[in-house]
């Protein structure tokens, strides 16, 4: 698998080897294990980066390669982020309900523990019982593999339903964003059991990593993101490479075309769907202990609108690209909207960038498809031509 990738795919090696240079990089900055140069803050913004950059090569497969523009995918890596979050939540509190309860004279049950377990995290919504769904919150292997799984099946669900239907088009976008904002409402509501609106927080206090400061748990998440990126980035690049790839990208050119010559287009359609489903549970898994908390607002359809534009600026049917416009569009969102960015005072009007970023990324995304259809990316295609003999 190894060789054919590098030979058909030469953005492989060479993005590995950025990515390890980034990684050891940061590493070197570290507050941690380096010169502190970059602080923890800094550190996990670049670890979500990456994340980001993951949800994004998984939106590049399903719609640069496969032509799907779903405007729904960021449900998926909030569904990643929900599960991992409930175990962390749980075991965390957990933890804290038997040390408060160490001291009492008679030594509390399993099922008292359980219970007072149950009232911490719920109180908030007026709950004092187990919802269903965190059934195997207590079990970090359950809830690993359910980190791909429930994307994954939500994903296989309702592509078969769409696919099958033969939905294609704007009216396949506007059922993801259908889907995406019913998921979003449904999580909104204080008895769904899982919080409501105030989500879940205090994601970034590891279970058995008490005694472990946030500056080296930062840069232990970073590579942990940076690993899921490249054997990300490796496996999308396999995937593409052979004859799988030709007929994704002959169902985005001609989807009627590949369906006369015999493909079963709509078994290929859901594997990618599927796939890229799963892919994004994995970067929500490893994003949001790093973000610290997760909400119904992660899931709004907006964020997936942003996840497409991302893929747009960066430049789609590349999987570099993907990777290259999160991670600039979010350098530049986190550097404009974390107040970093000095306002410009015109005299009549002062340009706060807080408020103007959107319309600043707005801008970029339609000058990008006006005069550079092929993103940024298109930049590199440029340069590597021009040094081609």
């Amino acid at each position: 698998m190894g060789n054919s990738i590098f030979v058909r795919n030469r953005s492989v090696p060479v993005f590995i080897a950025v990515l390890a240079l980034v990684a050891l990089g940061v590493t070197f900055l570290s507050p941690a294990y380096g010169t502190g140069a970059l602080s923890v803050s800094f550190t996990k913004v670049l670890g979500m980066t990456l994340c980001l950059c993951l949800a994004a090569l998984a939106m590049d497969l399903v719609w640069g390669y496969c032509g799907i523009l779903s405007l729904g995918h960021f449900a998926f890596f909030g569904l990643g982020g929900y599960m991992i979050g409930m175990w962390l939540m749980t075991a965390r509190t957990e933890a804290v309900i038997r040390a408060n309860l160490a001291e009492s004279p008679i030594p509390p049950t399993e099922a008292e523990v359980s219970q007072a377990t149950a009232l911490q995290i719920f109180s908030v919504v007026g709950a004092e019982d187990w919802p269903w769904m965190w059934a195997v919150s207590d079990s970090l292997f359950l809830s690993l593999l359910l980190v791909v799984l429930v994307p994954g099946v939500l994903a296989l669900v309702f592509g078969w339903l769409a696919f099958r239907s033969r939905v294609t088009g704007v009216y396949l976008s506007i059922l993801t964003q259908a889907m995406t904002l019913a998921l979003s409402l449904y999580l909104f509501q204080n008895d769904t059991g899982l919080r409501g609106n105030n989500g879940l927080s205090g994601l970034q206090n590891i279970p058995g990593a008490e005694a472990i400061g946030q500056d080296r748990l930062s840069v232990w998440f970073f590579w942990a993101s940076a690993l899921a990126l490249g054997l990300g980035y490796v496996g999308a690049a396999w995937l593409v490479s052979g004859k799988f790839g030709n007929i994704v990208r002959g169902i985005r050119d001609d989807e009627l075309r590949v369906r006369f010559l015999g493909y079963p287009v709509e078994v290929y359609k859901l594997v990618v769907f599927t796939l890229s489903a799963m892919i994004c549970g994995v970067a929500g898994a490893l994003y949001y202990p790093q973000a610290g908390i997760i909400n119904p607002d992660e899931i709004a359809p907006i964020a997936s609108i942003y996840l497409a534009v991302w893929v747009a600026i960066g430049g789609r049917g590349r999987l570099y690209g993907a990777v290259i416009g999160a991670a600039v569009v979010s350098l530049l969102s986190t550097f404009f909207t974390s107040g970093r960015a000095p306002d410009v005072d015109l005299g009549f009007y002062e340009i706060s960038w807080i408020d103007w970023w959107p319309v600043l990324l707005g801008l970029g995304f339609v000058l990008v498809t006006l005069f550079a259809p092929r993103g940024l990316a298109g930049l590199f295609d440029y340069v590597v031509r021009r040094q081609d003999p």
